[in-house]
């Protein structure tokens, strides 16, 4: 017996609907869910290279420092921290070392009071990365030692890492910038600054920018790039060395109390 309309359709497959707005809707909300996680994935980069090496950089330098420091000849540990010297005046010619053997061994301190009154970085030599991204400046290896004559160039990051020279672009006129060796100190005043494309490499010449100068003076370069987040330029400061004074006369007073903090660190 034939069965009624009714019933045959309650026994007909009933077809599943499709999702809302079908695959193109799915599609969207994979790609949503992929550039949330990449959102995500950069952010996290972005915190590792802004803070995260930032905090081992200054740990390492931190280190460096004070592994510098047990090297020099300090005053005994119960003796009174060295007095601030008075003005500089008649200590000669200004010792200045061997360069060292090795790339990255760490040899100086630079104090820039304008960088903040207890900035202290040491300089090791190289400007490779394992330099540069771990301890501070790196010393351009062809370049003069601290003291002597011709260029004492060196580079550090802006950016990451420490950024040694995160705030060279405040650098004015006549401010101090300080080289510690186990010698003594070295002071250079601050004179201009240049901003160069990276291949401009004759601001490393012993006469900065004039390669074919015979030098007579003493100069402290520091590089870095430019702008602040990028690499498309090198922003470059000079210096001109005018007075040194041995470690026995003590450091220079507006230094002395960064100097004593780093003396007690490194005993």
């Amino acid at each position: 017996m034939d069965q009624s309309p009714a019933v045959r359709e309650e026994h007909r497959p009933r077809s599943h609907p499709s999702p809302a707005g079908g695959p193109g809707r799915m599609v969207v909300h994979v790609l949503g869910e992929i550039l949330v996680t990449l959102g995500v994935i950069l952010g996290l980069f972005v915190a590792w290279q802004l803070w995260w090496t930032d905090l081992e950089a200054n740990r390492s330098q931190q280190e460096a420092v004070q592994d510098l420091y047990k090297d020099f000849d300090l005053p005994p540990e119960d003796a009174p921290a060295p007095a601030p010297a008075p003005a500089p005046a008649g200590y000669g010619e200004p010792v200045v070392m061997e360069p060292p053997a090795d790339e990255g061994t760490t040899f100086a301190v630079v104090y820039v009071p304008r960088f903040g009154e207890d900035y202290a970085v040491p300089v090791s030599s190289g400007v490779g990365t394992r330099v540069l991204d771990t301890l501070g400046l790196g010393h351009y290896s062809a370049t003069a030692m601290p003291g002597g004559v011709g260029n004492f160039a060196v580079a550090g990051h802006r950016q990451s890492h420490g950024k040694a020279l995160d705030a060279i672009h405040t650098l004015v006129p006549g401010d101090r910038i300080y080289v510690q060796t186990k010698d003594g100190y070295y002071s250079y005043v601050y004179r201009n600054t240049q901003f160069v494309l990276p291949d401009q490499v004759d601001v490393l010449a012993p006469v900065p920018t004039k390669p074919e100068a015979v030098p007579t003076e003493r100069f402290l370069t520091l590089t870095s790039c430019n702008p602040r987040f990028g690499s498309q330029e090198r922003i470059i400061a000079y210096a001109l060395m005018d007075s040194w004074q041995p470690q026995s006369a003590g450091p220079p007073a507006e230094i002395a109390d960064a100097v004593a903090a780093n003396v007690q660190g490194g005993r």
